[in-house]
């Protein structure tokens, strides 16, 4: 059983010297697929392509809470069509970030809303970002019943309570290289708690790199120290680790 890697950004530039060969490798270093997602309608038209170059390559397409001052109707009915081309497997990422002022949180609120309406029409689920707006993402998902939408809370990055509520919506939690930073004890504690089945393991590459190699660009071949540090934290062997999350990776995006 080889990993599956549910969130990537190879389009990014950082990976403009040597894509082709890294994504050539993976199957090499025991990386099976990669979910590529879209963080703008530019990096969603990247993300198709990817999808069509590289066979064990999926994509999702949508619009980033940073970016969303870009979107209008035109944009969503673009959205809406080419989420229908059979390797797009989500709509995301998508949701809200306060870390940053801009966009204001009203526009982020309404984009974040009126793409959680179009993965209702095209029937996908939804690769949710929360950036320092953990109450009024859960607010939103509530109201919108995004439970029946499923997905996952991509870099989760909140408490075991707000874990709690995800994890009862039935939503999947996204662990990548944060969660072997020393620093990184609520997260530690939410892999401790949350269930195997809910998990799933992404990069976010080229950011958030585990040690020992954090603060370089990460890659879906960083992603066995992720596997071994939340093997120690289940007390369960690195093979189950990535045996389990792929299966989870398949059901979350319905392969």
């Amino acid at each position: 059983m080889m990993i599956f890697d549910t969130h990537a950004h190879y389009d990014d530039e950082q990976f403009d010297e040597d894509r082709e060969e890294l994504l050539a490798s993976m199957q090499a270093y025991g990386v099976e697929a990669v979910t590529n997602i879209g963080a703008s309608l530019a990096s969603s038209q990247n993300t198709i392509e990817l999808t069509k170059k590289y066979p064990f390559v999926y994509g999702a397409i949508g619009v980033h809470p940073n970016e969303v001052d870009e979107l209008n109707e035109d944009g969503i009915a673009w959205l809406k069509e080419n989420s229908a081309l059979p390797k797009i497997v989500a709509v995301g990422e998508i949701g809200l970030d306060y870390y940053w002022d801009e966009p204001g949180q009203e526009v982020q609120k309404k984009w974040f809303l009126r793409q959680l309406e179009l993965a209702r029409e095209v029937k996908l689920p939804v690769v949710i970002h929360s950036r320092d707006a953990a109450k009024d993402t859960l607010d939103i998902m509530k109201s919108f019943h995004a439970e029946n939408l499923g997905g996952v809370i991509h870099c989760f990055s909140y408490t075991k309570e707000m874990a709690r509520e995800y994890l009862n919506m039935g939503f999947y939690l996204g662990i990548g290289g944060v969660v072997t930073f020393k620093n990184a004890k609520k997260l530690k504690e939410v892999v401790e708690y949350m269930p195997m089945e809910q998990m799933v393991l992404e990069t976010d590459c080229p950011y958030l790199s585990p040690v020992p190699n954090r603060g370089k660009r990460n890659s879906s071949l960083n992603l066995p120290y992720v596997v071994e540090e939340v093997a120690r934290l289940k007390e369960i062997s690195v093979d189950e680790v990535i045996e389990i999350t792929n299966r989870n990776a398949k059901t979350m995006y319905r392969l």
